[in-house]
């Protein structure tokens, strides 16, 4: 059973907003069996509408639409949906009642005629009630296929799909049942990893797909069943997981939907009763984000010094003057004084430490753009390594975050 989202506005395609509304439908039609085959952003204009419409009947069996329903003239999704269903605009007496009601309860001019505009819908379309705007959604049906009509504005496009369209289409359809597994690895690059478990990949049935979402020195392994059976996918599920797990169990951190590498390590800080605190310099505050990000970090979380500037490391750390001076302040001896200092300074067990050049210049430091010092201290240890992380300054951070926290966790993991 496919599915094809079609957004619509001239708004997403200038980047002028972000189009989280298909990430949501995507979820929530993938909940109940329905494969997105495609996802189609287009302008409000009549023939690429028209168009849009036309593929989108061809390649899927629900087509849901988002956007062009206000009540201005350049929303024309509903004039348009008329001419591709040979229909005509027809007024709705309960959505117009509803428009009234949210005017006189919110907005304190009286309702306008173009307001009253919002009330006109296709004869043939089954009117969704938006209680949240004013735009209702639209239900068609055409050649056995279901077009659905819905406003762009996030809230109420959510609220229509989970509590109106989701169930209608839970009755419309017999669905395949769909399982997505997804297991978190890190500190083996995507080549290396198909590599090592290309028997169990080309091993799989033919209903089970791999795929690999790598992510700077993380990657993603996602399987995905579909298949009518619920039973059959569950267990083969199962069944392959525990084929894969042991191929990759040194460098597994877990699932998606349990645990980041940050969360996993913040249950091992917490089970062992330890604290962390962290110095950085090059990552400005990266991992201390991925730490709070996370539920319950205050447990083991002690505070970090973002100590940007050289000045800040030596006042803020106690790195000496004449230690960066020697050394420069992209070196092993500044990033072990960094890590003691902020160890002491929050009396925490573990400490994690960055300085390096993230780019694009070289600024107060000699060393080549990419070139990130992390150390990781505990009390009576410590050691650093020296990493290139390339010429990108975003990857260069997101590098240097990812390699800091698959550090620490091999230090925690020698207690």
């Amino acid at each position: 059973m496919n599915a094809e989202i079609i957004t619509i506005g001239d708004e997403i395609l200038i980047g002028q907003i972000i189009d989280t509304n298909s990430a949501f439908l995507g979820k929530e039609l993938n909940k109940i069996g329905a494969s997105v085959y495609q996802i189609t952003s287009i302008q409000d204009d009549k023939a690429h509408i028209l168009k849009a419409l036309a593929e989108a009947e061809a390649n899927a069996d629900i087509i849901i639409i988002t956007g062009g329903l206000g009540p201005t003239k350049d929303d024309i999704t509903k004039h348009t949906l008329c001419e591709y269903f040979d229909d005509e605009l027809v007024e709705n007496k309960d959505v117009l009642q509803h428009i009234e009601v949210l005017f006189s309860k919110y907005i304190s001019s009286p309702i306008s005629d173009v307001n009253r505009q919002q009330a006109l819908v296709p004869s043939k379309a089954k009117v969704l009630n938006n209680r949240f705007g004013t735009a209702p959604g639209m239900w068609i049906e055409k050649n056995g296929k279901i077009f659905v009509s819905l406003p762009g504005v996030p809230y109420e496009m959510k609220a229509l799909i989970s509590n109106q369209v989701i169930p209608e289409l839970r009755k419309t359809f017999n669905y395949p049942y769909i399982l997505h597994k997804t297991l978190l690895t890190h500190g083996l690059g995507e080549s290396a990893l198909a590599a090592r478990i290309e028997v169990f990949e080309d091993s799989l049935p033919s209903y089970i797909k791999l795929a690999y979402l790598p992510n700077l020195g993380r990657v993603r392994l996602r399987l995905s069943a579909k298949a009518m059976d619920k039973d059959l996918v569950e267990r083969e599920m199962e069944k392959q997981i525990n084929l894969l797990l042991p191929q990759i169990e040194d460098i597994f951190v877990g699932y998606e939907d349990e645990a980041s590498l940050e969360a996993a390590i913040g249950k091992q800080l917490t089970d062992l009763g330890k604290t962390l605190a962290i110095a950085e310099s090059c990552t400005g505050g990266s991992i201390a984000q991925s730490i709070t990000a996370n539920a319950g970090a205050s447990k083991y979380y002690k505070g970090s010094v973002v100590s940007y500037a050289t000045e800040s490391k030596i006042k803020l750390l106690n790195v000496s003057e004449d230690t960066i001076k020697q050394h420069s302040v992209v070196s092993r001896e500044v990033v072990e004084a960094m890590a003691k200092g902020v160890l002491e300074l929050f009396d925490a067990n573990y400490a994690i430490s960055t300085t390096g050049n993230a780019g694009p210049s070289k600024g107060d430091a000699d060393a080549e753009v990419g070139t990130v010092w992390i150390s990781i201290a505990s009390k009576g240890r410590i050691y650093s390594e020296m990493f290139d992380f390339g010429n990108h300054r975003e990857k260069v951070i997101k590098k240097a975050t990812n390699k800091a926290f698959e550090m620490l966790q091999k230090e925690i993991e020698k207690k």
